[in-house]
């Protein structure tokens, strides 16, 4: 059955994992890039409102200094994340200035979204970049965020950033590209027979022990972080899919309603 109330949709935030960035663990998938930002120019010329929620800082500045084991300091991750930021940020520009979208980077910590007057100002500054047609690229600040203080200043995984982004300025959707087409009963990697679920209204515990399992090398989660970001967005009576991140062309088909993924709604209304 179609989505057809997806095709309403006109404010949209789009998580891209690390691992849906990366083509291996020493080498950008500069092609993965040029297409989503053909993609993300192209919807955003016809009217919709994109929002990027990115990871991949750490991966990039990692390849670019030719770092085949992450450092495990705080301070090299720190000062690699600051590096590896503006070099993914440089990738972004590039490729979207070729298809005439402008783009422009927040970085966000926890503390931020935490205090009134900082959130105020985080949603001025998304609202006011896509009045200008400008596409906001988010990602967590990690030369300065650390999760030492009871994670008082990490969200921790921008799947949780990426819920918390939708949230604060009301977007329709949330898109999670992955390396996995949607929640399955299993793990489909592993099990050959898995299923995969194409409707979840709400977070019970058959569905986190369904998403338990660990994260690829290069990402900080896993499916289940990707659960309880939909938690958020479910709490928020919001709409969620988590499908497969290497076609980006397949959110022309999302938001026409076609049946991709996972949705995460409480209640579908065609």
């Amino acid at each position: 059955m179609k989505r057809i109330f997806i095709k309403d949709s006109k404010r949209i935030v789009i998580k891209i994992g690390t691992n849906t960035i990366m083509q291996s663990k020493m080498k950008v998938d500069y092609q993965f890039i040029d297409r989503l930002a053909y993609v993300c120019s192209s919807l955003q010329q016809a009217g919709k409102e994109i929002i990027i929620v990115t990871s991949g800082a750490i991966a990039v500045g990692a390849t670019s200094l030719g770092y085949e084991v992450y450092p495990t300091s705080i301070g090299d991750q720190q000062a690699l994340a600051a590096f590896g930021q503006s070099i993914l940020m440089g990738h972004y520009s590039r490729f979207f200035q070729y298809y005439n979208q402008n783009v422009a980077q927040i970085l966000l910590t926890r503390d931020v979204v935490d205090f009134p007057e900082s959130l105020k100002n985080v949603r001025t500054a998304i609202n006011s970049l896509l009045l200008k047609n400008i596409i906001p690229i988010i990602n967590e600040n990690d030369a300065v965020a650390i999760d030492e203080l009871n994670h008082l200043t990490k969200f921790g995984d921008n799947d949780t950033l990426s819920s918390v982004v939708a949230t604060i300025i009301n977007a329709d959707l949330l898109v999670i590209m992955s390396d996995v087409d949607g929640l399955f009963t299993d793990n489909p990697m592993r099990n050959p027979d898995a299923v995969k679920i194409d409707h979840v209204s709400e977070i019970t515990d058959e569905i986190i022990y369904m998403a338990s399992g660990k994260g690829s090398e290069f990402s900080k989660g896993g499916m289940l972080t990707k659960i309880k970001a939909a938690e958020n967005i479910l709490e928020a009576n919001k709409a969620m899919i988590i499908t497969q991140g290497d076609q980006p062309s397949i959110l022309f088909d999302i938001l026409d309603g076609e049946n991709i993924g996972t949705l995460f709604k409480k209640e579908i209304f065609n």
